[in-house]
């Protein structure tokens, strides 16, 4: 239901609070109100095409339900002065008189973002996909874990249940056909919510094991195609070891598979995708951050001094300079000044934390990392074959440690979610 009002004046004020508001007047079944509406970009739709002359009067149709408090205040001729939440509406006249200076200014630093870099999501709650509404999203056993655990998608986990004892086979078999659909069961959910790609991955045990990477990717794939999703939406998230990334090279060039080589920690590895044509690497910042902040003297850094987004600025720069296809996503992020600082990246995955605090942050936001600045580094072409790559990896400490360390602890948090799931399918089978 639409409830009509006819808008006699508004006017843009500036408060010492440095908030932007709109005071309308408005007539609501003939009794006038005034309204006075927060300017800032959770609260309004900025369009700044629109010529309408600013004082001329208006004609509108609102959404009854964001009026709620105004219309049941507006009784007996009472003049209101109130704030609303106008998400939802459309006012393409409130900017054509803003400067766009003061325009930047409004904006988040969430949305200065995603003018120069795709911003991802890292998260399997879909609460937080819907909110922050991120192109593309990621997900990891350890998310995945995390998710299954709340009540709201106790759904999904009872439905792979259901379908791994169906599938039949030894209990361990159950288990993984189990796992494997529960993953894709929150992939097909938080397709429903982007426009673009999930990541899925495959079980860290099995990082080491090349033909059994390939075999269990296939599968997953087989599920989001049963389910009518295209291969080309989902991207299979492969640790970024030697015996990965040949997985990845595979899947990509004999499958049309498209991967994300995750785990990645050295130049050595970022090489040895590239070479490999997979689709897109996510090198860990905030991981390499913790290493040296546990390793070293320094216990802090400033964003342009992160040994975190020093790694990944050069290898975007290697990338771009020598026009491989394989494009960066930045990861593991422990503050918003390392995502600052590699604006301009091709993607940056983000949990739902740092983009809530980026939403809330107005400051100015410009690309750190560009095509041309790549092209214009000092940096020559590297060619690695599997000595060169396990040599010039082991030599990177941190590398090495990170590597190690990540794959055991997403080993750790499936095995705690195949426990979690033997559980409950010995319930569902007792009856329970």
């Amino acid at each position: 239901m639409h409830v009509p009002y006819n808008m006699h004046k508004r006017s843009m004020n500036y408060f010492p609070d440095k908030t932007f508001y709109w005071s309308i007047q408005v007539a609501v079944r003939g009794v006038r109100a005034s309204i006075v509406l927060p300017l800032d970009e959770s609260n309004v739709l900025l369009q700044t095409d629109f010529k309408q002359p600013t004082c001329a009067p208006l004609s509108l149709q609102l959404p009854s339900a964001a009026v709620h408090t105004a219309l049941s205040s507006i009784q007996n001729s009472v003049c209101l002065t109130c704030f609303v939440n106008i998400k939802a509406l459309l006012f393409p006249f409130i900017m054509c008189s803003v400067s766009p200076d003061k325009r930047r200014k409004m904006e988040s630093a969430l949305e200065q973002l995603k003018k120069y870099t795709v911003v991802v999501a890292d998260t399997g709650d879909f609460n937080a996909i819907e909110e922050y509404k991120p192109q593309d999203a990621t997900t990891n056993p350890s998310l995945i874990l995390a998710a299954a655990k709340m009540a709201a998608y106790q759904h999904l986990v009872d439905q792979a249940i259901k379908y791994g004892i169906a599938k039949g086979g030894p209990e361990e078999e159950q288990v993984t056909n189990t796992m494997d659909k529960l993953f894709v069961s929150f992939g097909l959910e938080i397709l429903k919510k982007i426009p673009g790609r999930v990541s899925t991955e495959v079980d860290a045990r099995l990082s080491y094991d090349k033909d059994e990477m390939v075999a269990r990717a296939l599968r997953i794939i087989a599920l989001y195609e049963e389910a009518g999703i295209k291969k080309d939406r989902v991207l299979i998230k492969l640790s970024s070891t030697w015996e990965g990334i040949q997985a990845g090279r595979e899947l990509e060039k004999t499958h049309g598979v498209h991967c994300n080589m995750t785990l990645l920690f050295s130049f050595a590895q970022a090489v040895a995708c590239a070479e490999a044509k997979v689709t897109l690497i996510s090198p860990f910042v905030g991981r390499i951050m913790d290493w040296y902040k546990e390793n070293t003297a320094q216990k802090s850094y400033e964003a342009h001094e992160d040994p975190g987004v020093i790694s990944v600025t050069k290898i975007y720069n290697h990338y771009k300079k020598y026009d491989y296809t394989t494009v960066v996503m930045g990861a593991s992020f422990r503050n918003t000044g390392e995502v600052k600082a590699l604006a301009g990246c091709d993607l940056l995955t983000i949990s739902p934390g740092l983009l809530g605090e980026l939403s809330k942050d107005h400051s100015t936001i410009t690309p750190m990392l560009t095509v041309q600045k790549a092209k214009a580094c000092d940096l020559e072409k590297v060619h690695l074959d599997e000595k060169d790559f396990r040599w010039q990896h082991n030599e990177d400490r941190m590398a090495v440690e990170k590597l190690s360390d990540g794959i055991r602890k997403f080993a750790a948090d499936a095995i705690k979610l195949e426990t979690m799931i033997k559980e409950k399918m010995l319930n569902v089978k007792n009856g329970q």
